[in-house]
This record gives structure tokens, C-alpha cells and sequence, in this order.
């Protein structure tokens, strides 16, 4: 199996919802899918085989950072990004353009002889490329949409994305024109690059094979990113501009970084109307569970967010209705004393490991002394909710109930 399709398998008659079903070389994906977020190679505190028995189907690695360390030719040693890691499964990698544009907002010192420090900005935005410091060292490099393809390819994921600029929020209309159009250009050099390499390997690729030892080259699907900020004639412009470009899927990107629900609820409008129907569709950075909902309801595919794993790590720990709700977010602080001897699972209902088999009170201690069990538990309990929600929000589109469900959910 060496090619990408998207297939849609049912409709909800009320709403836009959809079920389908990605096929990659490594697996088969059916959506709509949670994506679990492994920036460095590495869901933190769990093991692939834990991945596996939560459910998770895809995960989604970072390329600036992996560029940076280990760097990619040492992933692409290894067998690519599955590989290295010992996940069997897909795979999908983002540009690095969100880290290269998020980081840039910052400052970093720079050691000049054994004492002297200097500040210097982390990036410096060009037409053609974008010159950015390390946060880790200071070093510098150089994206550009080819260099980023190039990198992705060598990671060899399943979905790779195309370098774009995602607009610092707030920015203004003039800004935001200007780093979509930027975004636009490199879009179309992303998918010359990405074209140019299948057609004209400049080396023997074998990162995003299943065996080493078949050098046969897979495909690796590309999508395109919409961006636009929170104005409604860019996301237009965007979304129409993406759209007509022969990519294997769409992401939307830029409404996780300080919008506002509504602002992110817009830009979603905006976009889906010129998204083409028989292709995946991706939201980049959503996971909060209404968000969710909605988004289903319009008719997005996949998403990924740090949210369940991070949160996890502070304590947060998702809680099903009634207790779980929009004004909770649907989590509580495990944290919190009023938890100190509660005898009752994470949440109720819930069939996961660890709800099977430790109580609230238990993880309160666990967070309580700081113990790093506690970050495992958490989030294997989080990513198997939020992967069993998505589990049953497609059984219910398949049964015509999806409103229902979300009525249930969202109370």
C-alpha cells in the first residue's frame, strides 16, 4: 500500500457531519479522529503500545523541533518517524512554521566569549524565507518551503503540511494580508517541492516505508493551510486560493493562538463553504470539547491539540456529563483537596485502565507528592476519553443521532 485516499463513508442528514476513512501506508485512519500530539517523538509519559490499547490512530510530530533535535537525517536513519519512536501506525508532521512564528515573538540571549550575553530576535521574516535562532542554543537556520518539505520528507510521515506564516494574534488587517499572501506563495513552492522530489528523488528516500529494507518509495500526502487571521475577506480569499491548489487535504490553521471562540467559530464559517468536499479536512490546534462538537457539526475530519496531554500534567482530567460540562470545560482539578478521599473513579463510565483501577483519591496523592506516575495516569485517561468521545460521535453520525449526542453533551 503506497498511495493516500480519503473516502466518505456516511452523512448526517441534519448537520454537515460526515464519517470516512484516511488510507496511509501505515494504517488506515477513520474519521472524524482525535490526532495525538508527540512534539519530540514521544507522547509524553506514554509508551506506543499504550497509545494503542487508548485507541489513538494517527500522531503528529513537530518538525522544528525534531529538526533541531535529534535533526531529521538521524530520524530518517532510523527509519523515519514511526520507527524512531516504535509506533507502527500513521503519522502526520507540521511545517515548523507555527514554532518559527510563535518563538519569534520572543528574545533570546546569545553568549558572546565567556561572559557577554547580547539579545537577539529569535526570527527574521523574508519573502522567500525565514532565518530564525534555536531557543535551545542560538544557533541559527533557515526554513524555507522546500527546506521544510525536504525535512518532512526525511521525518517520512504519512500527512506532511506545507510552511506557512500564522499570524501573531492580534495583528492587523494590512499584516494579516501580508503574511497570507506570504503563505499562499509558499504553499504553491511547497507543492513544487513536494512534486519535484517524487518525480526527481534527489537521494534515496526510504524514511516513510515499513520495512528498511524495501526501498520502494511511498507517497506522502500534502496538505494546504489556510490562514487569514479573524478577517472575514482573507479566510474568503484563503480558503478559496487553498482550495483550488492540488493538495491531497486542507488544515485550517491560525485560530488557536488568542482568538476567541467566536473568532475561531468564524473563521471556521468562512472557510468550510470553499473547502472541496471529497477532501480531508483538518483543524490545527482545536481540542476543546465543544469545540469539537461544533466543528464536527460543520463537517471537519481530523484534529490535534496539546490540550488532554498537558492538562493532564497539571491535574486536569476530563469528566463526562453531567459533572463535565461547557463551564468546567468538562475537566476538574484533580488536584483540589475536596478529592482527598473520594473513592470514585476519574470519571463515571469510563472503561479505561486506570479508571478501572485507581480511584480520585489516589491521584490526588499522586499530584499531591509529586509523583511522576500521576503524569502517566492523567493522561492516559485523557487521550482514551477524548479518543472514545470521537469513537462514539462517529457511531452516532452512522446511526443519524449526532445531534442528539451533542445535545447530551453540551446540554
Amino acid at each position: 500500500m503506497n498511495t493516500f485516499s480519503f473516502k466518505i463513508i456516511a452523512k448526517d442528514k441534519k448537520s454537515k457531519a460526515r464519517v470516512g476513512r484516511i488510507t496511509t501506508a501505515h494504517g488506515v485512519i477513520e474519521t472524524p479522529a482525535f490526532v495525538a500530539v508527540g512534539t519530540r517523538a514521544t507522547v509524553r509519559g506514554l509508551t506506543p503500545s499504550d497509545l494503542k490499547e487508548i485507541g489513538v490512530q494517527i500522531l503528529f510530530g513537530n518538525t522544528y523541533h525534531l529538526h533541531l533535535r535529534p535533526g531529521e537525517d538521524i530520524v530518517q536513519e532510523f527509519g523515519g518517524l514511526g520507527k524512531f519512536m516504535g509506533w507502527n501506525g500513521p503519522t502526520i508532521t507540521d511545517s515548523g512554521g507555527f514554532q518559527v512564528f510563535s518563538l519569534g515573538q520572543k528574545k533570546i540571549k546569545i553568549l558572546q566569549g565567556d561572559e557577554d550575553q547580547t539579545e537577539a530576535k529569535l526570527v527574521d521574516i523574508k519573502e522567500g524565507s525565514v532565518i530564525f535562532r534555536s531557543h535551545i542554543d542560538g544557533t541559527l537556520h533557515e526554513f524555507t518551503p522546500e527546506k521544510s518539505i525536504e525535512i518532512q520528507q526525511k521525518l517520512g510521515a504519512d500527512i506532511v503540511l506545507v510552511f506557512d506564516e500564522c499570524a501573531p494574534h492580534p495583528s492587523t488587517h494590512e499584516y494579516t494580508k501580508q503574511a497570507m499572501e506570504r503563505t499562499h506563495k509558499w504553499a504553491i513552492r511547497s507543492l513544487a517541492a513536494h512534486k519535484s522530489e517524487y518525480q526527481n528523488p534527489k537521494s534515496e528516500t526510504i524514511s516513510n516505508v515499513q520495512n528498511p529494507n524495501d526501498k520502494k518509495r511511498l507517497k506522502q500526502a500534502l496538505y494546504g493551510i489556510i490562514q487569514g487571521g479573524v478577517y472575514k475577506d482573507l479566510r474568503k480569499e484563503s480558503a478559496k486560493l487553498i482550495s483550488s491548489l492540488p493538495f491531497d487535504g486542507i488544515a485550517i490553521g491560525g485560530v488557536s493562538v488568542g482568538e476567541s471562540k467566536k473568532q475561531m467559530r468564524d473563521a471556521l464559517e468562512w472557510s468550510i463553504p470553499f473547502m472541496p468536499e471529497e477532501k480531508p479536512r483538518h483543524f490545527l490546534g482545536i481540542g476543546e470539547i465543544d469545540d469539537i462538537f461544533d466543528s464536527i457539526e460543520k463537517g471537519m475530519d481530523t484534529f490535534d491539540c496539546v490540550i488532554p496531554t498537558r492538562l493532564a500534567r497539571y491535574g486536569m482530567v476530563f469528566v463526562s456529563p453531567p459533572e463535565g460540562n461547557r463551564d468546567n470545560k468538562f475537566m476538574i482539578d484533580t488536584k483540589k483537596s475536596i478529592f482527598a478521599k473520594d473513592k470514585s473513579p476519574l470519571t463515571k463510565d469510563c472503561s479505561c485502565s486506570v479508571c478501572k483501577t485507581f480511584t480520585r483519591g489516589y491521584v490526588h496523592h499522586l499530584f499531591r507528592v509529586q509523583e511522576l506516575l500521576a503524569y502517566r495516569l492523567a493522561s492516559y485517561h485523557n487521550l482514551f476519553f477524548i479518543n472514545n468521545l470521537f469513537a462514539k460521535t462517529r457511531e452516532s453520525i452512522l446511526k443519524g443521532k449526532f445531534l442528539e449526542m451533542k445535545s447530551e453533551w453540551m446540554g
